[in-house]
């Protein structure tokens, strides 16, 4: 930066190099000093792996060379990353800074699942329906069902596919659609003592975990994938979530993959040491805060009425 200012006093005012360094308080050796680093390997290692993997930043990247064998500092990384071309465009909105009330911290797996629907299209034009169910502690993916219409009666059978496989959550946290606030659907969660929470509507950030999930979806899988027909879909969509859980680091996770932080989770020397989770690293692996207040089986968290009064009502199945 400092050269080019040089050269352009130089053009300007046509002085002398020695003139527009005292100028601008830097020594000669400074401007004219070329560096003899080779960075051709690291950048052709870094174009490979963005070819493979479009959407992924230097961080991950970064990752992704550390586990091919490559010790590299970061920030050549990314002094090569950004001088190949290669960064990520994202458009991010202005955001108002709100303020919420504290919550608290999830401590395991299986306390609260979000879910929530995605959409895409295929070649043909059919449209897809795509149920994700994330859990909000260790951000794994457990299911992600794929078809043409998505009823009520489908989601629970999902559930009830996923429960068989790790047990069930404490809660489910959900927006307020039809499929979410059937009798069928409110009726399954009693029977089977899940608390549900519904999100105030119109403030789908009440449910962040499902709607980050859902970018990465959108940007890495729905977007980058060219679907022939439902059963194309459900292949590439499948695929993509064992990615997604077992080789995807995960910035919140201290970029740890999912399963790998499900294991860590589930370890007796990791959930039994107190002293080891107020630690740097143990809040840097554990996830962020989320609602944790008990509600009664047959009780639904309203929101819409006012967070602060802590007002529930009873949910009434006829």
């Amino acid at each position: 930066m400092k050269r080019a200012e040089v050269q352009q006093l130089k053009a300007e005012f046509s002085t002398s190099e020695r003139h527009a360094c005292e100028l601008m308080s830097i020594p000669r050796s400074s401007c004219r000093y070329r560096s003899r680093r080779d960075d051709t390997r690291l950048r052709e290692q870094l174009m490979e792996l963005a070819r493979q993997k479009p959407r992924f930043g230097y961080r991950r990247l970064h990752i992704l060379l550390a586990r091919e064998g490559e010790h590299v500092n970061h920030k050549r990384v990314q002094r090569v990353y950004r001088a190949a071309g290669l960064c990520v465009r994202r458009l991010r909105r202005k955001r108002l800074t709100r303020t919420y009330t504290a919550r608290q911290r999830l401590s395991a797996p299986d306390q609260e699942w979000a879910i929530d629907f995605a959409s895409d299209v295929t070649a043909s034009g059919q449209r897809l329906r795509i149920f994700s169910v994330v859990d909000a502690f260790t951000r794994e993916c457990l299911a992600l069902e794929t078809d043409t219409s998505l009823p009520s009666r489908r989601i629970t059978r999902v559930l009830q596919r996923v429960i068989g496989q790790r047990g069930a959550p404490q809660f489910l946290r959900s927006d307020n659609g039809p499929e979410m606030s059937s009798r069928h659907y409110l009726a399954w969660c009693s029977e089977r003592h899940i608390a549900t929470i519904h999100i105030q509507p119109g403030k789908p950030m009440q449910n962040g975990h499902i709607e980050s999930f859902h970018g990465r979806l959108r940007d890495e899988c729905l977007n980058a994938s060219w679907f022939w027909n439902l059963w194309d879909a459900r292949r590439k969509i499948a695929a993509w979530r064992i990615e997604y859980n077992t080789a995807r680091p995960h910035s919140s996770l201290a970029y740890r993959t999912p399963a790998e932080f499900a294991r860590q989770a589930a370890s007796p020397s990791l959930s039994s040491n107190n002293a080891w989770l107020d630690s740097p690293q143990g809040q840097a692996l554990r996830a962020p805060a989320a609602a944790l207040t008990r509600a009664q089986p047959c009780e639904t968290t309203n929101y819409q009425e006012a967070e602060a009064e802590n007002h529930t009502t009873e949910c009434r199945i006829t």
